[in-house]
């Protein structure tokens, strides 16, 4: 699943449209709400893709905000952070195996392939990067797009 993010009035191709597959979409939107929640609360289903979003004054807004925050460093801080904060999360249990590091069913005989015997998996967690290209790439289309939706 993905967030296809549409430019309501767009002034050039950058503003048409932003796409994030749901792993890239949720930390860059959490960024947004803990960072500038006054702009990002606003958008009450920003972790949907229902039609919600920002007029024209606020996404410009956002977008300001999040360039500003690119240039002081901030966002590569909130990465450096997110980032330690996920690699100290705890390994879980295998679900395919049952944390016994062996499966014994119809797609596999022996050693398990999804935690390579080890009966452990990285926390679910990690699954959702956060990057700083992303942000950069999003606050160009907030600039240019004239307001937004997420469908």
């Amino acid at each position: 699943m993905g967030m296809d993010v549409y430019g309501t009035n767009p002034k050039n191709e950058k503003g048409q449209y932003f796409r994030n597959n749901v792993w890239y979409w949720h930390p860059l939107w959490e960024y947004c709400q803990e960072q500038h929640s006054d702009l990002a609360m606003k958008v009450q289903n920003g972790h949907s893709n229902d039609g919600d979003g920002l007029d024209e004054t606020d996404a410009l807004k956002l977008g300001m905000l999040l360039k500003q925050d690119l240039v002081s460093g901030k966002v590569q801080a909130y990465k450096d952070s997110y980032e330690q904060k996920l690699a100290s999360l705890p390994l879980s249990k295998c679900d395919h195996c049952s944390g016994t590091g062996i499966r014994n069913d119809e797609y596999v005989q022996g050693t398990c392939n999804a935690c390579s015997g080890e009966g452990k998996v990285k926390h679910f967690a990690t699954n959702y990067p956060f990057d700083v290209d992303n942000v950069k790439e999003f606050s160009e289309f907030l600039v240019n797009s004239g307001g937004f939706s997420i469908c």
